[in-house]
């Protein structure tokens, strides 16, 4: 391949080499029309993942940590070596269908305002997957660190902030779009930078989105674009006490940059609150496993 490279797919892995494999088959299967590179950048997975794609995908650039750098930090090191005229994040629990890299390549240089581009995500049986939210606001932060999103979740202000009334059938803007299938210009990068290392997991893509929104971009939803995302993560999932931390830590960080002081200090104020629930839930979620397996 020489000249311009077309796009650049970045990948960031931990520990799920089977469903790694998968997906890089899929690219590779999958893209037709446009040059490509992909770089996988693991993070220091124990399953023996690098080993697999230094092996099997010799053609992919392999960045090997020696330690777990993060989601933010691993993109960013595959973004500086990018050569594409745009960047794809991919998830790597993803598969490919119908040369969805190249349409969506063909897509965003076509309307030269897209700053990223997400697609259709699909569920393991084929199923729509919801992947586009509004930008986070006290009133429904608020409750989600309390949890009341796992006894009312049908409340007005959860289907507003989820955007259960998006129209996945037709093309549109949106606030986020789910980090899963990320697809950034290569100018909106170099006017805003990189993502935000200070977000370890969770809302770097929500960050992203502000800021490109800021700028002038469109966050833009391409249904004609398709592909599996095997792990399908619901909002009435219940996080562990650790997971938590880290939630409330990246929640903590897009509210001090993005929303009043006041704000910020609300939710920080919750934060033990927030965490002892997290540990109540967690404890009652453990006893009644238990409690089945007897």
């Amino acid at each position: 391949m020489t000249g311009k490279t077309d796009l650049s797919v970045v990948i960031v892995n931990w520990n799920v080499k089977d469903l790694l494999k998968k997906c890089l088959a899929s690219v590779y299967r999958q893209t037709l029309g446009i040059s490509f590179e992909v770089f996988v950048v693991d993070n220091a997975s124990p399953d023996n993942s690098a080993a697999m794609v230094a092996a099997e995908f010799p053609q992919v650039k392999l960045i090997a940590n020696l330690d777990n750098k993060g989601f933010a930090a691993a993109n960013n090191q595959g973004i500086r070596e990018a050569k594409g005229e745009f960047i794809l994040l991919l998830n790597p629990d993803t598969e490919i269908l119908d040369n969805a890299l190249a349409k969506a390549v063909e897509l965003t240089r076509q309307n030269v305002r897209i700053g990223v581009l997400g697609c259709r995500l699909l569920n393991s049986d084929q199923t729509l997957q919801p992947s586009a939210r509004r930008f986070p606001t006290l009133a429904d932060q608020f409750l989600i660190l309390l949890k009341v999103h796992h006894l009312w979740p049908d409340m007005e202000i959860f289907r507003r902030y989820f955007a259960q009334d998006f129209d996945y059938s037709a093309a549109g803007e949106a606030d986020q779009v789910m980090g899963a299938f990320f697809l950034i210009r290569r100018e909106t990068l170099d006017q805003i930078g990189l993502l935000d290392e200070g977000y370890f997991i969770w809302f770097e893509e929500v960050d992203f989105c502000r800021r490109a929104k800021d700028a002038g971009w469109k966050i833009a939803y391409a249904p004609e674009v398709e592909i599996i995302h095997h792990c399908s993560q619901s909002f009435k999932q219940v996080l562990s006490l650790s997971k938590q931390k880290i939630f409330n830590r990246s929640l903590l960080r897009y509210f001090q940059k993005h929303r009043p002081l006041w704000e910020y200090l609300l939710l920080a104020a919750l934060n033990p609150l927030s965490l002892l629930l997290a540990y109540i839930f967690q404890s009652a979620k453990k006893a009644k496993g238990v409690a089945i397996k007897r």
